[in-house]
């Protein structure tokens, strides 16, 4: 059902270690933001991957806890869900869209957060 890997997530603990990681991805790895915030940059690989830095005072992202959250891009969002609820798989809240896109972030047996995602249906 995994497809690529669609998205990476990183939560920073200090004001510095943020300047320092969105620096690392703008000035050095070349990339450009396509949203940035007092506590947030997102940024979009070529391949539109993309990778999104938040701060210590990013309140939305609490639940990103011990290491990078990884973005699985799946071939039936609803199916894959519904396949790792019926395996037990705990979901952190219920699936976020915005258009077509939905997601859903979740807690691996490895106690890390991770997240699936896909294309659905704009009435879906």
């Amino acid at each position: 059902m995994i497809q690529r890997l669609g998205f990476l997530g990183v939560r920073t603990d200090s004001a510095d270690a943020f300047a320092a990681t969105v620096a690392l991805y703008r000035d050095s790895l070349g990339l450009q933001p396509i949203l940035e915030r007092a506590d947030a940059v997102w940024f979009e690989a070529t391949d539109r991957t993309q990778i999104h830095v938040y701060g210590p005072g990013d309140e939305d992202h609490d639940f990103f806890t011990s290491g990078p959250v990884v973005g699985l891009v799946v071939e039936d969002f609803f199916a894959a869900r519904e396949a790792m609820v019926g395996a037990g798989i705990e979901f952190v809240g219920e699936p976020q869209r915005a258009g077509t896109a939905a997601w859903n972030h979740y807690n691996g047996p490895d106690g890390n957060v991770y997240e699936i995602m896909g294309t659905v249906a704009a009435d879906a």
